[in-house]
């Protein structure tokens, strides 16, 4: 019980920090509104899934021990997010912008979603490193899926907040929703560079 009144607030705390999936759950919530967003964001919760069983597996490890590993998938994800980024700040002004975003689908909002969490190696570090440290090793499974199980639903929580927070914004600058995307398109490519310019965990310049 007492290692659960640890790890939710500090769990929370992960899944609220500002990253990737938590700038396009605002992004599509200012777009298309919090119930497209939520949707669309329902496809990070799938990818992580087996993220969390990789890292259960001990797969995390490997990608923290290898940098071949590690240096293709930042690679891959870098590059998706500066192409993302890239594509919404040559997103059209004003009522083009509106009608552009009404064009968007569930089905490449769930694309964004999920190549935007499955493409960042972060994040099976983070369930490879902070999940261990709560985890009951006489009930090793049970644990690490109660964990999991956990997370996801604080991962819920956080991507309405980002939705509603998007809504809320666009609701107070609806004719100005192409500056919103610009601004989250510079969002994109500067994760993307971030993301590439990041060192591998236990490899940092001596």
């Amino acid at each position: 019980m007492t290692d659960l009144l640890l790890f939710v607030p500090a769990c929370f705390a992960l899944n609220l920090a500002f990253g990737p999936n938590n700038l396009l759950a605002m992004t599509h919530g200012a777009q298309r509104g919090v119930k497209f967003a939520c949707a669309a964001g329902s496809a990070r919760l799938i990818v992580f899934v087996p993220m969390i069983a990789a890292s259960a597996l001990g797969l995390g490890v490997l990608l923290a021990a290898s940098a071949t590993v590690f240096t293709a998938v930042k690679l891959v994800g870098a590059a998706y997010l500066v192409w993302l980024g890239v594509k919404l700040l040559r997103s059209a002004p004003d009522a083009d912008a509106a009608r552009s975003a009404a064009g968007l689908t569930v089905r490449a909002g769930f694309r964004r979603e999920a190549f935007a969490a499955a493409s960042n190696p972060k994040a099976v570090l983070i369930f490879a490193a902070f999940f261990p440290q709560f985890v009951d090793t006489g009930a090793y499974w049970q644990s690490y899926a109660t964990l999991g199980a956990i997370f996801l639903a604080l991962e819920a929580v956080a991507m309405l907040v980002y939705a509603a927070a998007g809504r809320f914004a666009a609701a107070y600058a609806a004719s100005r929703l192409h500056w919103f995307q610009r601004a989250s398109g510079g969002g994109m490519i500067l994760f993307g560079l971030l993301l590439l310019f990041s060192r591998q965990p236990g490899r940092a310049a001596a």
